[in-house]
């Protein structure tokens, strides 16, 4: 019964997939001008007014970011923040079918020779990004540089059908997807090859108590950040990069590739690199807030948590951090 059952499952799922495939492709020929029609006067007033999807969070999310701004500043940046989520959904649909001519024509890349210059010492290069602009579309890195090999992490979704749509998307352009839980395996096997490779990490989520090793001030927050890629970053010698994204006008992006520092990592300090990304990104953010991705639930755990390791509750003395690492205690 149970294989019976696993059978309909795979074969749903299926099913499920080639249809979401088929209709993203065929709404991924539709002009851009008609999508952002729907986006501004369908989606928008769907998603906004009548769902309100996670509207509570992004409003925490902006006041607790800018205490300094008015409710009324605030509310214009939350509402810029959904017109362009629902213009990246459109976006990322236009991926599957967006030709190389016009993707180069709406994705303008500068840096490039800094990165190829970078492969000159380097095996390996590791660029930050944020989910800040349209992220997805950094993906198509891999059609500028021919002679490098891209690669890109992620993480599995739960849902099988939308995992293995994004998969597809994300890998149309000839980069490699490598799924995050098993990144150093795979990262090691191609530094051992010798393969010259441009990795990116979105690193500017929330990682659950056993990934966290530190806490720094973002956004005028106490906030757990990865440092995976950091630990990385070390173990394969790699340089380092930050995507600097701006958003010219509606529909076309600028992606500079800048080296975060002009230390080689191997004399970095402990958390050096994780300290510098996350400035790098405060400061994107505050240069034009709307293009952050609001409604991730970013500050859900603290470490004055009830549910919080003891090591991190020992970081906390009178409602204050003593420390951004964990403090070890005996029990």
């Amino acid at each position: 019964m149970d294989k019976k059952g696993d059978f309909m499952t795979m074969v749903g799922e299926t099913m499920l997939y080639y249809m979401l495939y088929g209709m993203c492709w065929v709404m991924s020929l539709w002009p851009y001008k008609f999508l952002y029609f729907i986006s501004d006067y369908i989606l928008f007033p769907l998603l906004y007014t009548c769902i309100g999807y996670r509207r509570k969070i992004v409003h925490k999310n902006l006041f607790h970011a800018f205490p300094e701004m008015t409710d009324e500043e605030r509310l214009v940046i939350e509402k810029q923040f959904y017109h362009f989520f629902c213009d990246y959904f459109f976006e990322t649909i236009k991926l599957v079918s967006v030709s190389k001519k016009e993707m180069k024509r709406r994705m303008e890349m500068t840096g490039l020779d800094a990165l190829n210059h970078a492969f000159e010492k380097k095996d390996m290069v590791i660029v930050y990004l944020g989910h800040y602009c349209n992220w997805e579309y950094v993906a198509s890195l891999q059609w500028w540089m021919d002679d490098v090999q891209c690669a890109q992490l992620y993480s599995t979704l739960r849902q099988h059908a939308f995992d293995r749509l994004f998969l597809k998307i994300r890998s149309r352009f000839g980069g490699i997807c490598i799924e995050k839980n098993r990144s150093l395996r795979q990262i090691m096997e191609l530094k051992h090859k010798h393969q010259k490779t441009v990795i990116g990490f979105i690193a500017d989520q929330g990682p659950r108590w056993p990934n966290i090793h530190l806490f720094l001030p973002f956004l005028h927050q106490d906030t757990a950040v990865f440092t995976g890629a950091e630990r990385i970053a070390h173990k394969v010698d790699a340089a380092v990069f930050v995507a600097n994204m701006s958003r010219p006008k509606r529909g076309y992006y600028h992606c500079e590739f800048v080296p975060i520092s002009d230390k080689d990592v191997e004399y970095m300090e402990e958390f050096e690199l994780t300290r510098l990304y996350m400035d790098h990104l405060e400061q994107q953010i505050k240069k034009c807030p709307y293009l952050w991705l609001w409604s991730h639930n970013r500050w859900r755990r603290q470490r004055t948590d009830s549910n919080a390791p003891e090591e991190w509750r020992a970081t906390v003395k009178n409602g204050r951090p003593i420390s951004d690492t964990p403090i070890k205690t005996h029990q």
